[in-house]
């Protein structure tokens, strides 16, 4: 999972997988009241340690560089963005990573479900039928909690 998450990073990124994956698991040792259902709940644990683990990389490359002239981009552009290997477009991901990041916070506070479910799809890449078990909701729950999120999203990172 971590070598997924990093092959949408620049070929010369500064973390290994191992080191995200390392500090995901020191994260999942505090993870003392989890009760795991599964081997796919606790996979979606991980997932969100290590977007949280990325974010934080990307704050702290960036941090030198936040002006406000970041173009603000939708959630699909941010996945596909990730992709490329430009420097400028790399500046642009970590930006929208950041702002996605701290959108995803202010949503946990509004629904913790919908900022689970786009945690579990978007950044863990687990399927509706995979959500739906992880978080013991029903699928058709999941598909509506998707839609509203990815419209909430859309409109705080457009803002």
């Amino acid at each position: 999972m971590a070598r997924q998450y990093l092959r949408r990073e620049r070929s010369n990124h500064t973390l290994q997988a191992t080191e995200l994956a390392d500090e995901a698991w020191v994260k999942l040792l505090d993870q003392r009241k989890v009760h795991w259902k599964n081997r796919s709940h606790f996979f979606a644990i991980a997932a969100g340690l290590m977007r949280r683990a990325l974010i934080d990389h990307a704050r702290a490359h960036h941090a030198g560089k936040r002006g406000g002239n970041a173009e603000r981009l939708s959630l699909d552009s941010v996945a596909n963005m990730s992709l490329a290997r430009d420097p400028v477009v790399l500046e642009q991901y970590y930006a929208q990573l950041i702002t996605l990041g701290e959108a995803l916070s202010r949503l946990e506070k509004l629904d913790p479900q919908q900022c689970r479910i786009v945690e579990l799809r978007f950044f863990a890449g687990l399927k509706e039928e995979e959500i739906a078990e992880v978080l013991n909701i029903s699928v058709r729950t999941v598909r509506r909690d998707w839609r509203s999120a990815r419209a909430w999203l859309f409109r705080e990172i457009t803002k």
